[in-house]
């Protein structure tokens, strides 16, 4: 699957750039007042290969859960057993990923790819669009995991068992996962975006659940760039002081057990990446191949970016930086990457929230290109 994936990536389409560019020359406005959205309208088309491109719509925000065992290293001060519990929350309706869902009328789909605890059954009582429930349902098994549910309505989160195993290991110890199960985790994640394009999906968004998360992150991110640990490496949920030097040492530790190289990106993912990293480098590279945007988070997803890159240096055409995390490595990445994000909120919740609040913002590029008169239609002077 990773291989016929990765060959199906190919570059913009140069035609639909062209006429993308001609059009905006004869909207009813002056040439470049709508700066960084008329070059994404643009390379929109050329994913599409069609101008203008198709409004993107329905979205979907997929988050992939996991657990990483250099949470023994104390890189973080929330228990292990929080993934879990916020599954249970996303699942119920109480999360900000949630709110921000509803409000821009995006699907959630939580896919468990290596949460270390059973997941929780979800309570029916507890509706989508209700208010946030006090606390987390109780963690007695895997109901209502499963193959994705098309027939489900955007407004019921769903939950996909698609489980590596659970969690990973410690990454200053021993590689995070073997090849096989890198290889597994991002192939869940192509099998993820291949349905929800299947299913009528205009726009992937990423998502994430994992305590610890950003320290692989700030690995990956390293690794990939070439970057000290010192640069890519953040507070993650507001780590004090001494524990964010212990972080970045932490980061160094496994970086120099492992010496990744970045030209293997299947081996970097496994010696000092997450499962959730792994599927979300599967996520954009399944986007990518069916020339349909995907609309990046923060950190983690841009350091899961960088893998998808490195697989396939084309996929960085249908990636969409959604804003700038507050964690330092993402701006590392996105400077790799030569992506511009489209919002700078300094955001580092995760979950996929700032993705959701720039969809809006991709939205409208896109309907300027269906929905502006040019000046000949509407008979308005040039200069």
């Amino acid at each position: 699957m990773l291989e016929n994936t990765i060959a199906a990536i190919g570059p913009l389409d140069e035609p639909a750039m062209t006429a993308a560019r001609q059009l905006q020359a004869r909207l009813t406005k002056p040439a470049g007042s709508l700066g960084a959205l008329e070059e994404l309208s643009v390379r929109l088309a050329g994913l599409a290969g069609s101008c203008p491109p198709p409004v993107p719509d329905p979205a979907a925000v997929a988050i992939f859960a996991g657990d990483h065992g250099v949470h023994a290293q104390r890189v973080s001060p929330w228990p292990q057993e929080v993934t879990g519990q916020m599954v249970a929350n996303f699942l119920a309706g109480g999360a900000v990923v949630n709110a921000f869902a509803r409000q821009a009328g995006a699907s959630v789909t939580v896919i468990d790819v290596g949460v270390a605890a059973p997941l929780p059954v979800p309570d029916p009582s507890d509706a989508a669009g209700v208010d946030a429930p006090d606390a987390a349902g109780p963690l007695d098994g895997a109901a209502g995991a499963g193959p994705l549910d098309r027939a489900a309505g955007p407004d019921v989160p769903q939950l996909v068992d698609a489980s590596v195993r659970r969690g990973t290991r410690d990454m200053t110890v021993t590689a995070a996962m073997t090849r096989d199960e890198a290889r597994a985790a991002v192939e869940v994640g192509i099998s993820i975006a291949e349905e929800l394009v299947d299913a009528g999906v205009g726009i992937l968004l990423t998502g994430d659940m994992g305590i610890a998360n950003t320290t692989p992150a700030a690995a990956l991110i390293a690794a990939f760039t070439g970057v000290d640990a010192a640069e890519t490496t953040g507070r993650g949920t507001g780590v004090d002081d001494p524990t964010y030097q212990h972080k970045i040492e932490v980061v160094r530790a496994a970086l120099r057990r492992h010496t990744p190289d970045p030209a293997d990106p299947l081996g970097v993912l496994a010696a000092v990446g997450g499962l959730e990293h792994a599927a979300l480098t599967g996520f954009v590279l399944g986007a990518a191949a069916r020339r349909v945007p995907v609309l990046l988070d923060g950190v983690i997803a841009v350091s899961a970016a960088l893998a998808a890159a490195a697989f396939a240096p084309a996929a960085v055409a249908a990636m969409v930086a959604g804003h700038r995390s507050a964690e330092p490595g993402a701006t590392v990445a996105l400077r790799q990457l030569g992506l511009t994000p489209l919002i700078d909120l300094g955001l580092r919740l995760g979950e996929g929230t700032g993705a959701l609040l720039a969809l809006p913002v991709v939205t409208g590029a896109v309907r300027v290109l269906h929905e502006v008169a040019t000046f000949d239609s509407a008979g308005v002077a040039e200069k």
